[in-house]
């Protein structure tokens, strides 16, 4: 009696040949390996972004400024985009009349200001802290805000209960970011703007529900990402004319071109996490990213000395940390696995300019 592997199919004279299911699945196996890789890649532009930022913050000498020119670059970008085709125009120019009818609730219009506290963050601590801590910090803040967020139902229909597993993401979380500033223990100064990305990533959980709301009332994503760059703009205009009344500000722009890319860079990782996402969903979506985030942040800040951040042993523990409590994070309890992925996915499309990650 001859017998044959599940996948394989006997033909006259022996021979055995790989079934079209076999075929089919080793195809879709290997999609998805290159897809997460793609994704892992994507999410690297994460600390790009950061590091972009960073050294404009550090060229100029005033991180307020280099998160203005930072989104003003983004917006411009965002804005020949949305106005160049006639549907996403008139779906932005409703935006006034949506807000006025009270479509949604209002506050989910004000979901850029997260995205101004994120970039606001990267010109003025990136530079002392370093791409790596600086990841580490917003992670670990995404991670505990998205396990509020979700118990409470922010960013989703279903409430995911507390269990033990997001619980200890969340501990995990904190763990990793006390451990990557150990080294700084002996300098006030850093641990206080370590605590600015990380209160960021704790201000950012409910972005991506924001975003969400004002793409369904508006039916466009890129208009609901372009709303963002624009109330993330002005909030930090605003702050910055009141500088420059109360004590002064000496505005400069960089003379490098590539300072001027931070912007561009977070729209580049919306547009690839909205391709990437269709095969990946969500959830493995949101671990590969994260992976690409903390993984490319600690080769960035070690392949270019000039940026002169050390990696310390605690930053590549904290870096382990931070992702073993992402995964734990996003642990679905049962109910809704999708939920428990968007914060992964805002921490992916990061440098504060997050949105959900789907078409139009």
């Amino acid at each position: 009696m001859k017998h044959t592997t599940p996948g394989s199919v006997s033909r006259p004279g022996g021979a055995q040949t790989t079934s079209p299911s076999a075929q089919r699945s080793k195809v879709k196996s290997t999609a998805t390996a290159l897809l997460v890789l793609a994704t892992v890649l994507a999410g690297a532009l994460g600390p790009m972004q950061a590091a972009v930022n960073g050294q404009l913050g550090k060229s100029i000498g005033d991180g307020h400024a280099a998160a203005l020119i930072s989104f003003g670059t983004g917006l411009v970008l965002m804005f020949v985009i949305v106005f160049a085709r006639p549907v996403t125009r008139r779906e932005a120019l409703a935006i006034p009349s949506l807000i006025k009818g009270r479509t949604i609730p209002w506050w989910n219009f004000l979901a850029g200001l997260c995205g101004a506290v994120i970039v606001l963050s990267e010109g003025v601590t990136v530079g002392v802290l370093g791409v790596a801590t600086f990841q580490i910090s917003l992670i670990s803040g995404l991670v505990i805000s998205g396990v509020v967020c979700d118990r409470l139902g922010v960013t989703a229909s279903v409430k995911q209960p507390l269990t033990v597993f997001r619980l200890a993401g969340a501990v995990l979380a904190i763990v990793a970011t006390v451990i990557v500033i150990s080294p700084n223990f002996s300098a006030p100064h850093t641990i206080a703007l370590a605590i600015m990305p990380f209160v960021g990533g704790l201000l950012a959980g409910w972005q991506p529900a924001g975003n969400a709301a004002v793409a369904d009332a508006t039916g466009s994503m890129l208009v609901s990402i372009g709303w963002n760059f624009l109330v993330g703009f002005t909030a930090l205009g605003i702050a910055y004319a009141i500088r420059a009344m109360t004590s002064g500000v000496d505005f400069q722009l960089p003379g490098s071109w590539w300072m001027y890319l931070g912007g561009p860079l977070g729209l580049l990782s919306i547009a690839l996490m909205a391709l990437l996402v269709r095969g990946l969903g969500l959830l493995l979506l949101g671990l590969a990213s994260t992976a690409g985030q903390l993984v490319g942040s600690l080769l960035i800040d070690a392949a270019i000395p000039s940026l002169g951040h050390t990696i310390y042993a605690a930053t590549i523990i904290g870096t382990v940390i931070a992702l073993i409590a992402a995964v734990i994070g996003m642990i679905p309890s049962g109910k809704s696995p999708e939920a428990t992925a968007d914060t992964a996915v805002a921490a992916a499309v990061g440098g504060g300019e997050a949105g959900e990650v789907s078409p139009r």
